[in-house]
């Protein structure tokens, strides 16, 4: 377990909710996906790399995600990513990503 964080320090994580909209291979030196994220009208698209390699890219284009946006931009070779994709292990070395139980409008805050 990690150690006690404060609710300030987690009240200055923003997620939100946004769609999955493109999928490609990154150019990194692991296996991820490059992914494009709407996040809705206010926050545009972000690009996340994420190892979600057990999902095809068809799999993951349309899918609903939790991420996080204010942890600035992450250098992954010669890749970017703009924002955190939350996952959990599946177990079995793939990560799962955090999705919503029902659609909601991207961009909305995750509290």
């Amino acid at each position: 377990m990690k150690d006690k964080a404060s609710f300030d320090s987690f009240s200055a994580i923003d997620m939100r909710a946004g769609t999955i909209i493109k999928v490609e291979e990154s150019k990194t030196s692991k296996p991820t996906w490059r992914m494009t994220i709407d996040l809705g009208s206010e926050l545009g698209t972000r690009v996340s790399c994420g190892a979600y390699t057990n999902y095809t890219a068809e799999e993951l284009q349309g899918t609903q995600i939790i991420c996080i946006i204010n942890l600035g931009t992450m250098k992954m070779g010669p890749e970017k990513s703009e924002v955190l994709v939350l996952g959990v292990s599946d177990g079995a070395g793939g990560t799962i990503p955090l999705t919503t139980k029902k659609e909601v409008s991207n961009g909305e805050c995750v509290f």
